[in-house]
């Protein structure tokens, strides 16, 4: 490892938390998914980080840094959404380095279901060229002649779809995929059992909500019942308490609200964590902490933009 890395790492700050969020972990590299590590990719950066943190729980971190206890270079592993993937490639990995990881679930998509943002990648992926036109249903008449332009239109039908409501989400995610006469993915998510299979190898569950919306498009009731139900179901699967919650998409502000910070804290939860960049230390709010996850391949890279974030002031809401 480049040294100079390895000289600032040491220099850290010794009362934050690190936190990585990820989502999946693939087979082999994926075009349409790029930012998505393979398992082979996953193993090697799992080493890297046991050897140059003190890899926590999160639960357990979040404790600690209440009791301002945190060992120096603390990290966390997140995983969000509940993907297969993170019980038949991420899990072997975690066991065999000896690492504790957290995986919020949304509730709704186990056994069988599929979120719809895999949905329109898979659309996409399948589309015909070299145009797929989507102006009916306010996306446009986009180029897919190419991956990189698969991508890109994947992309951006996405950023626009996450923020309708759930039932309207999934209906137009499968008139794309319709239209592109595709193949809708059905063994995507865990199942109950995998779920519970995660927790007896001593990983850690938390509620991600059950149909995984943007809580700031909702009424504060229906929030409620998002997040109440979410974990009233996994502790059925797990028979242990939920303690922690991660905010769909996560986003301070766009995606979720002060008010939602304070309902996660008046419903119980011991803490929760948002996409902000930055790291969480002694005094800042626990029902927003933050996490950043560097998509830099070499080691020294993802060091130094850790590093980087570290000092970080998290911008919430």
């Amino acid at each position: 490892m480049n040294w100079s890395v390895q000289l600032l790492l040491r220099s850290l700050p010794s009362a934050s938390l690190s936190v990585l969020a990820y989502h999946r972990v693939l087979p082999a590299p994926d075009p349409m998914l790029q930012g998505v590590p393979s398992v082979e990719e996953f193993e090697r950066r799992m080493r890297w980080v046991a050897s140059n943190f003190d890899v926590m729980p999160l639960g357990e971190a979040v404790r600690a840094l209440r009791a301002d206890r945190l060992p120096k270079r603390a990290l966390s592993i997140t995983f969000d959404d509940g993907y297969a993937d993170n019980h038949d490639l991420a899990l072997p990995v975690l066991r065999q380095i000896g690492l504790p990881a957290t995986f919020f679930i949304a509730t709704g998509f186990l056994d069988g279901g599929y979120m719809f943002n895999d949905v329109v990648i898979e659309a996409l992926r399948q589309a015909q060229g070299p145009h797929f036109d989507l102006s009916d249903l306010g996306y446009g008449r986009l180029p897919v002649a190419t991956e990189n332009e698969r991508r890109q239109a994947a992309a951006a039908i996405l950023q626009q779809l996450k923020y309708e409501m759930p039932r309207r989400r999934h209906a137009v995610a499968i008139e794309i995929a319709t239209r592109a006469k595709a193949v809708v993915p059905s063994r995507l998510m865990m199942t109950n059992k995998e779920v519970k299979a995660l927790y007896d190898a001593g990983m850690e569950i938390g509620a991600h909500t059950v149909t995984h919306p943007i809580l700031a498009r909702m009424s504060l009731d229906r929030v409620r019942q998002e997040l109440t139900d979410g974990r009233q179901q996994l502790e059925q699967i797990t028979g242990a308490p939920v303690r922690l919650f991660a905010y769909p998409n996560g986003r301070p502000g766009r995606d979720y609200r002060r008010e939602h910070a304070a309902l996660a804290r008046d419903l119980g939860f011991e803490a929760a964590v948002t996409t902000a960049w930055g790291a969480a230390r002694p005094g800042d709010d626990f029902y927003q902490i933050p996490r950043f996850t560097p998509w830099d391949r070499p080691n020294w890279r993802f060091g130094l933009r850790l590093v980087r974030n570290c000092l970080r002031k998290p911008a919430l809401a």
